[in-house]
């Protein structure tokens, strides 16, 4: 009987261990990027121009997450993930999202801390990597380097908690609900978002969003839907579209933001590893809410899997950009009018995930 007990306490401990074994995971992701860039003011002599190569860390990090059983239909969630520059362009790490909550099968997961903002959660429509690898900002900043110019983008949230809804009777819905709390301000400008996905396994999705608050001081609606021809017919080929609207709460006249993403990817099975080439093209009109403020971006580019870990990309984008009015800082203000903005990258790297 004592060698019985031994064997179970043992047994229940080994499980409990390994439980509450965190998993260490990262990615490293540099890029060499030659950028040729130009911002032609009109009616002033600050024109910006850059043509150099660059060195770039893209979304490079590191983190721990695990889970821990609380009850028999509950589970203790955590993650603990910060950026870092590969490239060294800056030191030290910068919180991404970490949060801890809990999961239940009957109540949804919900989580607490920094949180990347449920606006991201219909954003499958996007394929571009490196130098292209989100939607971009819609503000030309005062610094010397010169990004794409695109829609408003979704960030991650301080103070903020996420609700993920369970399944329901395996309907092929995903919904979650977000919450922020604008602790600096007296919570006079607390954000919330919702968003709720499609899917059914098929080869389509359909997703839409909403976010007041958070990302932006307004609203922005955002829809999108994808396809993987491959399920239907002998083309592997995943085709997506994103509508995003945008309606700012400044001071003074603005316009409603639009803008509109169409993308395509296909795989290669000519190679002796998986390998993918994509496309994608943006547009956005009233940029930042400034009327006659226009951009279109497009980017081609590839992937091949050395392993499934280990990724080769090569791309090549161009931006541009009319009608931008650059921003400025406390210790750096921008004087001069608005101009026009153009930016052509060509550049490829390595990723490394573990």
């Amino acid at each position: 009987m004592k060698k019985l007990l031994l064997a179970t306490a043992i047994a229940a401990l080994s499980v409990s261990a390994a439980n509450a074994a965190p998993t260490l995971y990262g990615k490293a992701f540099v890029t060499a990027d030659y950028v040729n860039a130009e911002f032609d003011a009109v009616g002033s002599a600050n024109d910006r121009d850059e043509d150099t190569v660059e060195i770039n860390s893209n979304s490079s990090r590191i983190g721990i997450r695990g889970s821990e059983a609380l009850t028999a239909n509950t589970d203790v969630i955590y993650q603990l993930e910060y950026g870092t520059y590969v490239d060294g362009d800056e030191d030290g790490f910068k919180n991404r999202d970490t949060y801890l909550g809990v999961v239940n099968k009957n109540f949804g997961e919900i989580r607490a801390g920094k949180n990347q903002s449920t606006l991201d959660y219909v954003n499958n429509v996007i394929v571009n990597d490196g130098y292209w690898d989100n939607l971009g900002g819609n503000k030309l900043e005062s610094n010397e380097e010169q990004g794409g110019l695109n829609m408003a983008d979704s960030g991650r949230i301080a103070s903020s908690i996420i609700w993920k809804a369970p399944k329901y009777n395996n309907l092929p819905l995903a919904l979650a609900l977000m919450y922020s709390s604008d602790e600096d301000n007296g919570n006079s400008d607390d954000g919330f978002g919702a968003s709720l996905m499609f899917d059914q396994g098929t080869g389509f999705t359909a997703g839409v969003a909403y976010d007041k608050d958070q990302n932006i001081d307004g609203d922005i609606i955002r829809g999108t839907a994808t396809v993987d021809l491959g399920k239907y017919m002998a083309a592997p080929i995943t085709l997506g579209a994103l509508y995003q609207v945008a309606d700012f709460d400044y001071e003074g006249d603005t316009e409603k933001e639009k803008g509109f993403v169409l993308s395509a990817a296909m795989g290669l099975a000519n190679f002796a590893r998986p390998a993918t080439i994509y496309t994608q093209y943006n547009n956005t009109s009233n940029l930042d809410g400034v009327d006659n403020a226009d951009s279109d971006q497009i980017v081609v580019g590839g992937k091949y899997f050395f392993k499934d870990n280990i990724i080769a990309h090569a791309y090549a984008g161009m931006n541009k950009a009319e009608n931008v009015q650059p921003t400025g800082t406390d210790d750096k203000p921008y004087v001069g009018g608005k101009g026009d903005v153009d930016v052509v990258v060509v550049g490829g790297g390595l990723e490394y995930l573990f």
